[in-house]
C-alpha cells in the first residue's frame, strides 16, 4: 500500500464518509468525551486515513472513525488525512486490521469484522490467477485465523453470529450468551429467533446451550414448530434457580460500557461485601 501523499492533508469534515459497511461501533460514551476534549485542546494529533471515492471529491475513512466523530462533535470543521488510492477489497482488509487491535472489541464487531475481511479476501482471490500457483491458496477463514492466532473454525463460528437477529446480537455484546449459544440460534430463521427472543422475555431467561442446540436439531429435521420453542424455553434451568433478577437498563449507566453483565454481576456483589462489613462493624 504506497502512500499517495507524503504528507498528511486538511480535508473538510463534509467530505468525508464512513467506510460502507463499518463493522466497529462508534459509541458517545466516557472514551469518546475524553477524545472530544483531547481534541478541543489539542486538535487531531493522529492523521485518518483515507482512500478516495470513484468520480467524487470526497473520501471514505479507512482508520479514524472515532476521531472523525470526535472531531465533529468537537466542532472542527478540518481533519488531517493521510491519502491512499485503494480498491474496495484492500481498503476493507485495512479497516479490519485497524481496528482489531483495540483492547475491547465486542462479538457482534468481531463477527461482521471477520466477514467484512472474509469477503474481501475471496474477492482478491477471485482476482488471482491461480493457474500458475504452485500451492492452492488458503481459504480466507485460515488467514484470518493464522492472522489473529484463532482457529479458521473459530472464524467461521463468529461470522455465523451476523445471521442472529439485533437483538441476539445486542444479548452477546452484554455477555448474556454464550458463543456457542449464539451461533445455534444463527441458524434459526428470523421468525423462530423471534419466537424464542419472545419466550426469553416471558421465562426471564436466556437459552442454555443444550437449549439452542435442542431448537437448531429440530430445525434441521424441519420438526422445529412454536409450542416446540415454548417447551424448550420454558425448562427451568438449574443456574436459573434462586437467582435476583435486576433488569440490566436499571444498573448499566453506572458501570462503564465496556463491562460485560458477568463484570457488572461481579461489582454489584463486591458492593453488597462492603456495605455488609460496613453495618457488621457498626453492630458491635
Amino acid at each position: 500500500m504506497k502512500n499517495t501523499m507524503k504528507k498528511p492533508v486538511a480535508i473538510p469534515v463534509e467530505k468525508l464518509r464512513p467506510f460502507a459497511g463499518h463493522p466497529f461501533k462508534v459509541k458517545d460514551d466516557d472514551e469518546m468525551n475524553t477524545l472530544i476534549e483531547s481534541i478541543q485542546t489539542q486538535g487531531v494529533l493522529s492523521p485518518l486515513i483515507v482512500r478516495p471515492i470513484e468520480d467524487t471529491d470526497e473520501y471514505e475513512v479507512v482508520s479514524g472513525h472515532r476521531r472523525l466523530h470526535a472531531a465533529q462533535k468537537a466542532g472542527i470543521t478540518e481533519v488531517p488525512a493521510l491519502i491512499y488510492a485503494l480498491d474496495r477489497d484492500t481498503a476493507a482488509i485495512a479497516v479490519v486490521d485497524s481496528n482489531l487491535h483495540r483492547e475491547h472489541i465486542l462479538p457482534s464487531e468481531k463477527a461482521f469484522a471477520y466477514k467484512l475481511k472474509a469477503d474481501a479476501l475471496k474477492h482478491q482471490g477471485q482476482r488471482t490467477d491461480i493457474t500458475s500457483e504452485q500451492i492452492a491458496p488458503k481459504l480466507s477463514t485460515e488467514v484470518i485465523g493464522e492472522q489473529e492466532g484463532i482457529s479458521k473454525d473459530t472464524v467461521k463460528r463468529y461470522i455465523r453470529l451476523t445471521y442472529l437477529i439485533p437483538e441476539f446480537l445486542e444479548k452477546m455484546d452484554q455477555g448474556e450468551i454464550a458463543l456457542s449459544v449464539g451461533v445455534e440460534l444463527s441458524f434459526l430463521d428470523e421468525s423462530s429467533q423471534r419466537e424464542v427472543l419472545e419466550q426469553c422475555a416471558i421465562n426471564d431467561c436466556t437459552p442454555s446451550y443444550s437449549q439452542a442446540w435442542r431448537m437448531h436439531k429440530a430445525d434441521r429435521e424441519e420438526t422445529l414448530t412454536t409450542a416446540v420453542i415454548q417447551t424448550v424455553m420454558s425448562e427451568e434451568k438449574a443456574n436459573q434457580k434462586a437467582r435476583l433478577k435486576i433488569p440490566m437498563e436499571r444498573i448499566r449507566k453506572y458501570f462503564p460500557q465496556s463491562y460485560t453483565a458477568a463484570q457488572i454481576e461481579d461489582a454489584v456483589v463486591k458492593l453488597c461485601e462492603r456495605d455488609y462489613r460496613r453495618r457488621t462493624d457498626r453492630e458491635r
